[in-house]
């Protein structure tokens, strides 16, 4: 039984709490390059695990990652002055770099001890593997890289990095994530030729897996990895074969989604909590061998259009019932809205934004979702004991992949697909 305190436990991500303690010892995407292109250009408002703060990117390129309010009379820097190698106040004109050292008091006298005394609160932030990550954790916990997911070791041609807006907790996205079993019934299209709902729809017109949509209850085997759970979603395929979907849930809020075809671009997920109850949806395509193909970028509209204000906030949301179409629900799709991506934060968002998990009434299909919780807890409680989380210091635990695979009945389905399960080595490609 998944208590009101478990669920407290879970969600809950702001300075102080077990959640949030944790998460402050990975490395944690939270901006597209593009929000910080320019040296000198204007700062950017960050919100991140509960904390509000400020980015910019400074004279000489190096990038800074602030308190959003001024140590002086907490005027929000974002009004500030991104100016010769640090970022202004324009209240008083108290100066800061990269590092939150106070490098200029000018309505203060020239010997004021203030300047050497008092720093604004900062963060380490690197660009890497097509994003900007933040480090929030004790320095002396701070890992070398960040997580050496596949997406981020290939060069910039091979893959492809959207970012929106969701608004739920971290963990209803990464819980849809890691749950096959929704796939072949969420995003089903009705077969023309019945109304039996579900067990006769298909997943796209030319699915190139049809074992998704005939076979809508696979059975699940979730083994815990050091990086987070390997989960294997079965189902039937000829007499002698299974047909085995593996996803990827790594640690802590990272999942990737296996290709419907051999050869063809892996997906994957990050949801970066912004607070308790929104998160940064960062959705990667890539292709480890290879550059995309221009119709590879958004297989099965996955990433999604955000509205152009800087808000990240999709062009379809909850204020227009995320585009739902019932007469195209009636005749064509289960769901009536349009594009894989958006079908999933409509089912998502509407559970409200932390949803009360100890009302739920979980089935064989979930097993993936109570191992989550579990690994998750596990990794929070361990932190209230002193035990720190091990990922953050491995960041080559995290080369693996996803894969779809038809083996034999009776083979281990990690060790069956050992090989393809492998990600590249990072001195092959580097970002």
């Amino acid at each position: 039984m998944f208590t009101k305190a478990d669920n407290e436990k879970l969600t809950r991500v702001g300075p102080g709490t077990p959640m949030g303690k944790a998460f402050r010892r990975f490395w944690m995407p939270f901006l597209m390059p593009e929000e910080l292109a320019n040296r000198d250009g204007a700062p950017v408002r960050v919100r991140l695990l509960g904390e509000d703060l400020i980015a910019f990117r400074d004279s000489e390129g190096k990038l800074g990652l602030l308190d959003r309010y001024c140590p002086h009379r907490q005027v929000d820097l974002y009004f500030g002055r991104n100016e010769q190698c640090g970022l202004r106040c324009v209240y008083h004109g108290w100066k800061f770099d990269t590092s939150g050292n106070i490098v200029d008091m000018p309505a203060e006298p020239a010997n004021t001890p203030l300047k050497d005394e008092l720093k604004i609160k900062s963060y380490p932030i690197v660009e890497w593997g097509g994003l900007i990550w933040a480090y929030m954790g004790e320095p002396e916990h701070m890992p070398e890289v960040p997580p050496e997911i596949e997406w981020g070791l290939v060069p910039d041609s091979h893959r492809h990095i959207t970012k929106r807006l969701q608004e739920t907790n971290y963990a209803q996205g990464v819980e849809g994530g890691i749950d096959s079993s929704h796939v072949g019934i969420l995003h089903s299209l009705l077969d023309e030729d019945t109304e039996i709902p579900f067990r006769k729809r298909q997943i796209s017109p030319n699915s190139a897996i049809p074992y998704l949509a005939s076979d809508t209850a696979p059975r699940f085997f979730v083994r815990h990895t050091d990086y987070g759970m390997a989960i294997g979603a079965r189902r039937n395929a000829e007499d002698d074969d299974y047909y085995w979907r593996i996803t990827q849930f790594l640690s802590p809020f990272y999942t990737m989604i296996a290709p419907n075809k051999p050869g063809g671009p892996i997906m994957g997920h990050a949801w970066v909590p912004l607070d308790d109850e929104n998160c940064w949806l960062f959705t990667m395509t890539w292709n480890a061998t290879r550059p995309l193909e221009p119709d590879e970028l958004d297989h099965g509209s996955v990433h999604t259009a955000v509205i152009p204000d800087g808000s990240y906030r999709p062009l379809v949301n909850r204020t227009n019932d995320y585009g739902r179409d019932r007469e195209h629900q009636r005749l064509r799709s289960s769901t009536g809205i349009q594009g894989i991506g958006m079908q999933d934060t409509a089912i998502q968002e509407s559970m409200g934004p932390i949803v009360d998990r100890s009302r739920e009434n979980l089935g064989s299909g979930d097993s993936a979702i109570v191992g989550f919780r579990k690994s998750l807890l596990r990794m929070a409680t361990d932190m209230e004991s002193g035990i720190d989380p091990a990922p953050p210091k491995n960041p080559d635990w995290y080369r693996v992949r996803s894969v779809a695979i038809i083996l034999e009945k009776g083979v281990d389905f990690l060790q069956g697909a050992t090989d393809q399960l492998k990600a590249i080595q990072p001195e092959k490609h580097s970002a």
